[in-house]
């Protein structure tokens, strides 16, 4: 059960799980403070660089938010201000707990925080870890996604269409296989959403779209030439998809 708790910092506010710690810490969020006790495990990619870090309570991801597209050369990471809980790491904290509460596989939240900086802000997240996993993408560039997992994957997906929640940025990168099961990451303007087919089949079409664009770099491994995509693979994934949305 997370305990959250909010913790006026420098500039801003931190949202903590007090069931992990007593009070929350500025150095938390910066990486220099983890390279220097050797705790900082290294570092993944994505727009905001994840950095992964050793910490009290268990391995953990800890990313900056920053904007992507053409905006990015403008304002970089910086947000307008709306309001303490509309900021996306206040929020994307929020859903997490909200998620983990419906026993829905994703990452444990640990802290947020909000820097405020006159009508703009910069935001970031820690999260647990899913220690020991992979990406869907790593396992389709080196021809591991069999059946039964691209079933699993679309199983994993209808579950949380079933139960309303939208994924803003469903990909290949975010779905991860650990050996205690699949996981979804990064709900990043994720939303609680009454379940319906349009939001539901444009999330699934973007789904499409990053697979074949892993695939299509992938080389042999990814179809039956190289670069290609099979058809195959998806009706699969939707197989399973299908199968628990009928079942749900």
């Amino acid at each position: 059960m997370i305990d959250a708790r909010i913790h006026a910092s420098a500039g801003g506010a931190i949202l903590f799980d007090a069931a992990l710690a007593a009070q929350a810490d500025e150095a938390w969020f910066d990486p220099a403070a983890w390279e220097a006790r050797g705790l900082l495990e290294g570092h993944g990619g994505g727009r905001g660089r994840v950095t992964f870090v050793r910490a009290p309570f268990g391995a953990c991801a800890l990313r900056h938010y920053h904007r992507g597209g053409m905006v990015a050369r403008v304002l970089g990471d910086r947000y307008l201000w709306t309001g303490m809980e509309s900021t996306r790491s206040f929020a994307e904290f929020r859903l997490l707990a909200a998620l983990r509460g419906r026993g829905l596989p994703v990452p444990a939240p640990v802290a947020a925080r909000y820097r405020r900086r006159g009508v703009h802000y910069t935001a970031d997240l820690l999260t647990r870890r899913i220690e020991a996993s992979q990406t869907l993408a790593q396992h389709l560039r080196e021809g591991r996604a069999d059946a039964r997992l691209l079933q699993r994957v679309g199983a994993l997906i209808a579950r949380f269409h079933a139960a309303g929640i939208y994924h803003a940025d469903l990909n290949a990168h975010n779905v991860l296989i650990a050996a205690d099961g699949l996981y979804l990451i990064d709900f990043d303007r994720g939303e609680l959403r009454a379940p319906a087919r349009g939001w539901q089949r444009a999330n699934l079409a973007r789904l499409r779209r990053s697979l074949m664009k892993v695939l299509n770099g992938a080389g042999p491994a990814g179809g039956e030439g190289p670069g290609g995509f099979e058809d195959a693979l998806w009706t699969l994934l939707m197989r399973g998809y299908e199968t628990a949305m009928e079942a749900a």
